[in-house]
């Protein structure tokens, strides 16, 4: 029998948090335990169903095993402090974070397990791998990046255009800033990725296009379920479907 891992949700009220919320309930290899928003928020003290509130802190009484965020940089690091202080697994989706939180994140993982993707989608985890075999092989072609999100959209480029072309930089072992990057804000697009790659007389473009905001909450609580089982240390996606060779 699968054991159900507690998990609390920062960032309760947000997309993210939300589609996280409903998943979760239907979800019975998890138990939410609970819904943090920030102090002011329109759901702050609100029932989000019997015996679940919405609250600002993590209760005492609450035992997750795993915090999964999906908030924003301003509100970051208030999470990680709490995943800090109570020695639970932290796992975040949170983009737009500045190099100091990147280090505050690898510092965490002394301590705790830790897990930072710019976008849970399990395509796009097949995607970064894709991306990095087409670098190495096609490596006298050009490389380029195009992504589009809605227009709510903070940040631009987006985490997953930067971490595709953090994954271009490694495998042709250049400086990523070589590799272009374009950004569209439009509508309710919820997330397009393209690498394109250009060579005399032919091109390569891997695609990844989301419809649903369900795909990333899908994999945050994959990611939640694998890092409850795993020790201390900083980990990727890539971990949780399992790496292949280089």
């Amino acid at each position: 029998m699968n054991r159900i891992v507690p998990i609390a949700v920062y960032g309760a009220a947000g997309r993210m948090g939300q589609a996280v919320l409903r998943l979760a309930f239907d979800e019975p290899s998890v138990a939410v335990v609970a819904a943090i928003v920030r102090a002011g928020s329109l759901q702050s003290g609100e029932r989000l169903r019997d015996g679940l509130d919405y609250t600002t802190t993590l209760d005492a009484s609450a035992a997750p095993q795993v915090l999964i965020d999906f908030s924003f940089a301003d509100a970051f690091d208030d999470a990680l402090a709490i995943a800090r202080a109570r020695r639970i697994a932290f796992v975040s989706g949170t983009t737009g974070l500045s190099e100091h939180q990147h280090a505050a994140l690898r510092d965490a993982a002394g301590p705790i397990p830790v897990l930072w993707s710019a976008n849970f989608s399990i395509g796009v985890a097949v995607l970064d791998r894709l991306v990095r075999e087409a670098s190495r092989a096609l490596a006298d072609f050009d490389c380029q990046i195009a992504e589009a999100h809605h227009r709510l959209k903070k940040d631009a480029p987006s985490g997953t255009a930067l971490a595709l072309g953090r994954a271009v930089a490694e495998a042709r072992g250049i400086d990523g800033s070589a590799v272009g990057i374009a950004s569209l804000r439009a509508g309710d697009i919820v997330g397009e990725h393209t690498v394109l790659f250009a060579g005399e007389g032919e091109r390569v473009e891997l695609t990844h296009r989301a419809t649903d905001r369900t795909i990333f909450a899908r994999g945050a609580l994959r990611a939640a379920r694998w890092i409850a089982a795993q020790p201390p240390g900083l980990y990727t996606l890539a971990d949780v479907i399992g790496r292949t060779s280089a």
